[in-house]
């Protein structure tokens, strides 16, 4: 006998919480990785396309982006790792994301899939700039973020002034490989060529600023995007992170890394 499910009936019990934004905070944001098998890429692909459907009728999923990476060296094909997938997520309640990772197929699929899975979960600190259009991640006040920090920045490329940007990249991204405080950096895009960013993960807020603004490499680069133009649409955003769970690349970027307070059961480490 057909009986209904648990996530069923939180679908029908919880809906208007899926669907408003907590009062007074920021909206919770997650960012998944898997780790694909080699035999395990064409599924990955396939993933890729198929799961955007799914994706669009999430209960409580207020932005997302599937996400190609690589080690964002020149942000051409070059870059690209085709065994490491994301998800990109931003959810207008905490219990739109707890129940995606209890019951939705996605999640499911790419944990059957993936070797390693790593999921961080985030609250926006300060944001500028848009994303498709939109601005996902809210306009914030910056605000001081005690324990690890993370970033993000994406741009999409005006493509007459892509040779000058893959020009620059270099020497910051060999910056910001040896800064002191740096946990993890993951190039990561939309597209092969022309929709890319970064995600970052730093010890605290201090080492990120000393990256952004004090390595010349970096500044550089800040004071070209003015004058050249490189950019169609850019975003970057900083985030509190407040808890992971998972490995990528052999091991959790956040163990052993006090981390602050969470404001909910989403900041906790799940096993």
């Amino acid at each position: 006998m057909w009986r209904p499910s648990p996530c069923r009936h939180d679908v029908l019990r919880r809906e208007t919480d899926l669907r408003a934004p907590p009062l007074h905070t920021a909206p919770l944001t997650t960012l998944h990785l898997f780790r694909i098998p080699p035999r395990g890429v064409p599924r990955a692909l396939a993933r890729m396309a198929l799961d955007r459907r799914r994706l669009r009728s999430t209960p409580g999923l207020a932005f997302w982006k599937l996400l190609g990476t690589g080690d964002g060296r020149t942000f051409d094909l070059r870059d690209a790792d085709l065994r490491t997938w994301g998800l990109l997520a931003v959810w207008a309640a905490d219990a739109a994301a707890d129940r995606f990772e209890r019951c939705s197929p996605v999640a499911a699929g790419w944990a059957g899939l993936a070797q390693e899975r790593w999921r961080v979960t985030l609250r926006p600190v300060s944001a500028h700039g848009s994303w498709s259009g939109r601005q996902p991640f809210g306009s914030l006040a910056p605000a001081g973020a005690p324990g690890p920090v993370a970033a993000i920045t994406r741009a999409r490329l005006r493509l007459r002034r892509a040779p000058g940007f893959w020009r620059a990249v270099p020497p910051v991204t060999a910056d910001l490989a040896r800064h002191p405080g740096l946990l993890l950096s993951v190039g990561i895009g939309e597209a092969p060529v022309g929709l890319q960013g970064t995600f970052s993960l730093w010890s605290d807020s201090a080492a990120l600023r000393r990256f952004a603004y004090r390595g010349e490499a970096h500044r550089s680069v800040i004071r070209r995007t003015t004058t050249e133009g490189w950019y169609a649409e850019e975003l970057f955003a900083r985030f509190a992170v407040l808890g992971s769970s998972g490995t990528i690349f052999g091991g959790d970027p956040l163990a052993g890394v006090a981390q602050a307070p969470p404001s909910s059961g989403w900041g906790q480490p799940t096993p």
